[in-house]
């Protein structure tokens, strides 16, 4: 069974408000993004591993405990990059890796045009981020790639999702653990998130919306 987790923080469901607005501009729309994700790497990293170290403080040595796990971060492109970095600060020893794929319009199928991945992994955990899970082809696509070079443990975080994404993920990928801020109502006749927060991509970096009724790739 998949697990999904929805955020209940209180900052996280105000951030997202103020994100949905229609009227919030590409730089604040990226400060709350930005916001938005710390708060969701907190409560995904929240079951990683430790190991017991010993330490010298300024007063005495002692033990404590240090992340026991190597992790790789996976932004799918272009979008998913916003939230790479923010991972990679709280992060730093991870590995970056990337993902670049398209939503076909008419079909709605993901078309790969980039892939940077080993070819066997040497990590515990795959870390995929994209803003939107909407009809789930990418991140399913993204999460088989992961697979096939033997990640055994692999978490998604994403800003909003739809159920019939998540549905479409637990089919293929069962044991993936989902963190979301939202699971909104639905998707459009055009595979959009409804009620959304518009092209992710194109609200962070400034651009024009390739369809006037985007609801999220």
């Amino acid at each position: 069974m998949i697990e999904l987790r929805v955020s209940r923080h209180p900052l996280v469901q105000s951030y997202l408000a103020r994100l949905r607005d229609a009227e919030t501009s590409s730089a604040e729309f990226r400060r709350l993004a930005h916001t938005i994700t710390q708060l969701l790497a907190y409560e995904a990293t929240a079951d990683l591993p430790l190991r017991d170290i010993e330490i010298q403080t300024p007063m005495s040595r002692a033990r404590f405990q240090t992340l026991d796990a190597r992790i790789a971060i996976v932004p799918i492109l272009r979008a998913g990059l916003s939230m790479a970095d923010v991972l990679l600060d709280l992060l730093p020893d991870a590995q970056v890796w990337h993902i670049g794929l398209y939503r076909d319009e008419t079909t709605l199928q993901p078309h790969a045009y980039y892939s940077r991945l080993p070819q066997a992994a040497a990590v515990d955990i795959g870390l995929v981020v994209d803003p939107m899970l909407a009809t789930g082809g990418s991140a399913l696509h993204a999460c088989r790639l992961l697979r096939e070079i033997g990640i055994p443990r692999i978490k998604l975080i994403t800003l909003i999702a739809a159920p019939e994404g998540v549905a479409r993920l637990q089919t293929d990928l069962p044991d993936l653990q989902i963190h979301t801020g939202a699971l909104d109502d639905r998707l459009n006749e055009i595979g959009y998130i409804v009620p959304g927060l518009g092209d992710a991509g194109d609200r962070l970096f400034g651009t024009s919306p390739a369809h006037p009724s985007h609801g999220g790739p």
